[in-house]
């Protein structure tokens, strides 16, 4: 079970770090083309991936407040809920799956870390 949430924490941490260095290289003309969100709130979102992203592997990899993890797991799982609400008013619904897979996996991190592996 460690290894499949090691791995998964990985995954995870990859995608976050590239979605949220994705949203700060955005123009505000390239934001507003792909989401109806502002710039500002954008940045915000990308900041908190970001931190998500090394709060998935920073604290069990240095062996400091290992319980920040599911912390992180949580958080990027509320970002996912708030993304798969945003995706699914869009025109095409099918692409809220990828947001709601990722949500699935950060929930199964912040139950691993919290009940399964401490």
């Amino acid at each position: 079970m460690n290894r499949a949430l090691w791995i998964v924490q990985g995954l995870l941490a990859v995608l976050f770090l590239f979605a949220g260095g994705i949203k700060f290289t955005l123009s505000a003309d390239q934001a507003q083309k792909m989401m109806s969100l502002s710039l500002g709130f954008l940045h915000f979102i990308a900041a908190c991936e970001i931190l998500g992203a090394l709060g998935l592997v920073l604290p069990r990899l240095l062996k400091i407040q290992k319980g920040l993890t599911p912390l992180a797991a949580t958080g990027l799982l509320i970002i996912m809920i708030g993304a798969v609400a945003i995706t699914a008013k869009g025109p095409q619904l099918s692409m809220a799956v990828l947001p709601f897979v990722t949500g699935i996996l950060c929930a199964f991190v912040a139950w691993g870390r919290w009940r399964k592996v401490p």
